[in-house]
């Protein structure tokens, strides 16, 4: 019965069963910026990467508010991943092209060095 009593928990914290209010603070106009700087990060990202490297992204909402993640998963090797937590000046304004560039290049070269660690320099060259 611990759990499932409707009225336990901290103050300001959403209960068991509703519906998380964030997503109402959220202007159409926001969640589209958004949209559009992950969507740039995960293309700058392909450029630093072969086909072989899986990429893609989400956006969901937290505690903290709204919440991008952009993964890159590897021909071998354990993904890597970037969160993404804008404030409200970034959803008014948009994320820097910057900001977005050093993800961007951050998650590629993560990635690069999963499978450089994974491949190791244990690899005999096929023809000299």
């Amino acid at each position: 019965m611990n759990g499932n009593n409707p009225y336990a928990g901290a103050p300001g914290v959403v209960g068991a069963g509703q519906p998380s209010s964030d997503v109402d603070d959220l202007s159409p106009a926001e969640v589209r910026r958004l949209r559009q700087a992950v969507s740039g990060i995960v293309a700058e990202t392909r450029t630093y990467l072969p086909d072989s490297y899986a990429i893609g992204s989400e956006l969901s909402h937290g505690s903290g508010g709204p919440r991008a993640t952009v993964a890159v998963h590897p021909p071998v090797g354990h993904p890597v991943s970037a969160g993404l937590t804008p404030d409200a000046d970034d959803l008014e304004t948009g994320l820097s092209a910057e900001d977005c560039t050093e993800v961007a290049r951050g998650l590629a070269a993560s990635a690069a060095f999963q499978v450089m660690s994974t491949v190791g320099d244990d690899l005999t060259p096929t023809a000299r």
